[in-house]
């Protein structure tokens, strides 16, 4: 089931103009990446991004970058507080008549989960508090990806890092909540496997006013162990086996705007990824496998039932 559409019914309706060009530094295959172009292309060229320490930051290496917008680089844990010192500035030159409402800018922070789920939550928990209006994006890459792949609490229960090589015993923090929380009025999960979906929210959230928070699935290919050519397939997998919910929240109000008749598999999705692999050899981690599958169900047993919707086939 998906929700009906407001603005992008299919890919030819999507904005055609590119605001980040190809032949960045960044890895192949990067989720992302993509995510980011996807998102830059419906909000337009009048954006400034900040950038947390991260993957990332590789986007911008003077004197050379693929973006169109302007740029502003931090520390892993102040993006947010970066945003609101721009935001200011933008403010005070509007008030006192020394820029343009054209010449505007839109401010975005691009920030991977160490900085999202840890380092910067304080900064972005403050900035939601005080409605600072701005975009803030996450790249969640389930790891440290930038410094060696090293656990983090966006990291899935049972996957390998530098720092877990038998796989982690957490499970992952639930940042969507924890924004939700705050009661911004708009947080929204997406993938670069859905652009409809994700052009959709942003432009939906380009009506309000405030914070408005996206999370994004950022297939990993170099931390994730698996071969460039297949982060589509991936990312697609994460989606039909429910391990990576399409959902928003406006006002507090949570719908999910995919909800898949069928689940697949959770093994689907995971034997394609070298942090995983343990899971299947040299023994099968049975239990394990089966706990992984059993949290999904009951996620997605809980939306049925909260949304009034009609209950996914169970893997």
């Amino acid at each position: 089931m998906k929700v009906k559409r407001e603005f992008y019914r299919s890919f030819k309706d999507l904005p055609s103009e590119e605001y980040l060009s190809p032949g960045s530094p960044l890895c192949a295959g990067c989720g992302g990446l993509t995510t980011l172009r996807q998102m830059h292309k419906v909000l337009g060229d009048n954006v400034v991004i900040v950038d947390a320490a991260g993957c990332m930051t590789l986007l911008a290496i003077y004197p050379f970058t693929p973006l169109r917008s302007s740029w502003l680089y931090t520390t892993m844990g102040s993006p947010s507080a970066g945003a609101q010192g721009l935001r200011d500035a933008l403010d005070v030159l509007l008030a006192k008549h020394r820029m343009s409402a054209d010449d505007n800018l839109q401010v975005l922070v691009l920030a991977g989960d160490g900085s999202t789920y840890g380092m910067g939550l304080s900064a972005t928990s403050a900035a939601i508090h005080r409605g600072l209006d701005f975009w803030y994006l996450c790249y969640d890459n389930e790891a440290y990806g930038n410094t060696g792949f090293q656990l983090s609490e966006a990291s899935p229960f049972g996957s390998a890092t530098a720092t877990s090589p038998q796989g982690t015993q957490q499970t992952k923090k639930n940042i969507f909540e924890i924004w939700r929380a705050h009661q911004p009025p708009y947080v929204a999960t997406v993938s670069a496997h859905e652009p409809i979906d994700l052009a959709e929210k942003v432009r939906r959230a380009m009506t309000m006013t405030g914070p408005k928070l996206f999370l994004a699935l950022a297939v990993c290919p170099t931390g994730w162990g698996f071969d460039p050519a297949l982060s589509d397939e991936i990312a697609r997998l994460a989606i039909e086996t429910g391990v990576w919910p399409l959902k928003e929240a406006i006002a507090g109000q949570v719908r999910h705007t995919y909800i898949p008749r069928r689940l697949r598999p959770v093994r689907e999705y995971l034997k394609l990824q070298r942090r995983f692999r343990h899971l299947f050899q040299p023994t099968l981690w049975g239990e394990t496998l089966t706990y992984i599958q059993e949290q999904v169900n009951i996620y997605w047993q809980s939306v049925a039932k909260a949304e009034g919707a009609k209950q996914p086939t169970l893997a």
